[in-house]
């Protein structure tokens, strides 16, 4: 609820020429926040109780409560906007199903599982009613004719390719550190740092570039880095100095602040000021299905990546998981080193593939020039309800 909301809130005070430093702000900690918070999390994990990872959550949630009482202007209802509750009982539940489906296909041993396919089957049937029950209705919860937007739908594929090998990738490398390199989730976290350090440095740039020109000059620069950046993970060993593996990481950051917001504004960018609200629910849904998709078949290709690899026993193979080679005994892990770290490389290539694809859409799709705002049909028309999601 809270990335749509807080993404039309904004996108609604700044207007369509200050929509790019918008999206940057936005941006830092979506970006960040799966950065630094293994290092936090690792802290309170390793000093004090797990159960602290939730806790820390108390006084967040509160000092935001007081800041949005005081700060944020009160919504004036509507009376000709309905809340769809068809579309809300069609859409919500169909995309968990998928998404519980994909995340279950790790344990599961790949997407042929029943406990897979069925849920993943019966969220795809609940999409497509809601697809069918949207084309007939004017107010539906996510209006499907934004699609008709070159420019927008360009952008949501763009994003959909980036999502999902970015946020698969970072599933990756705190795997590789744990399992290859026996580090503990807060040096873990201190490891990937620079990557958040790179997105940082490179997300306001790109907010302000992405205001002045269009988003299609900036995007492929940001995927071309990403790509490089992939290219380096590809080349992991079981003892890659920690100073070049925080140099790939920094440019991959780079890579992801010059690519990840500027998508999101050149989906934005063409859109009226009635239709931001839906066109927010729909990028924030579209991304966090991506993120589930990617995190998904980067975790069954990297298992199967082992299993090909390890020997076939109680510390390695088909039969071992994950979890199981992470508890191996220091002496075993150093032996079992090398096979892993392969099949980390192996699963990056996938990753890299994925970028270049969203490389080749960017640089056909997304504009050159900044495209001119539409306005409104009618002036002063009433302010659409804002729709979450």
């Amino acid at each position: 609820m809270l990335m749509p909301a807080g993404m039309t809130i904004l996108t609604r005070a700044a207007g369509p020429q200050r929509v790019g430093r918008v999206m940057a702000v936005i941006g830092v900690p979506m970006l960040l926040g799966p950065i630094f918070g293994p290092i936090l999390g690792g802290w309170l994990v390793d000093d004090y109780s797990w159960r602290w990872i939730f806790f820390i959550n108390v006084p967040v949630a509160a000092a935001a409560l007081i800041a949005a009482s005081r700060v944020l202007p009160r919504d004036v209802p509507q009376a000709h906007q309905r809340l769809d509750w068809v579309g809300l009982v069609l859409l919500s539940p169909g995309l968990a199903a998928i998404i519980y489906g994909l995340a279950e296909s790790n344990s599961a041993g790949g997407f042929g599982s029943a406990k897979v396919i069925i849920p993943v089957i019966v969220g795809a049937l609940a999409v497509v009613g809601f697809i069918l029950h949207s084309l007939r209705r004017s107010d539906a919860l996510i209006d499907l004719r934004l699609f008709l937007n070159k420019v927008f739908s360009g952008s949501i594929a763009t994003l959909v390719l980036l999502v999902i090998s970015v946020f698969g990738g970072m599933l990756l490398l705190p795997l590789y550190l744990q399992l290859v390199r026996g580090e503990d989730a807060f040096n873990t976290g201190l490891l990937l740092a620079p990557q958040g350090v790179g997105a940082m440095l490179a997300m306001p740039l790109a907010g302000k570039l992405s205001d002045k020109t269009g988003v299609g000059k900036i995007v492929p620069v940001g995927l071309v880095a990403t790509a490089v950046a992939f290219i380096g993970l590809t080349q992991l060993g079981p003892h890659t100095s920690y100073w070049l593996l925080g140099g790939w990481l920094f440019l991959l950051g780079i890579g992801m602040g010059f690519t990840m917001m500027p998508t999101f504004s050149g989906a934005m960018q063409t859109l009226r000021r009635a239709d931001i609200a839906r066109a927010s629910t729909t990028l924030n849904i579209v991304q966090q299905v991506a993120a589930s998709i990617g995190t998904a078949v980067l975790s069954v290709l990297l298992a199967n990546a082992l299993t090909d690899r390890l020997p076939a026993s109680p510390a390695g193979g088909a039969n071992a998981g994950i979890g199981a080679i992470g508890a191996l005994p220091d002496a075993a892990r150093e032996q079992l080193a090398p096979a892993m770290a392969g099949a980390f490389g192996h699963t990056f290539w996938w990753a890299f593939g994925l970028v270049i694809a969203a490389l080749v859409l960017a640089v056909v799709v997304l504009p050159k020039h900044k495209p001119e705002p539409l306005e409104d049909e009618e002036d002063g028309a009433a302010e659409p309800v804002m729709m979450i999601g």
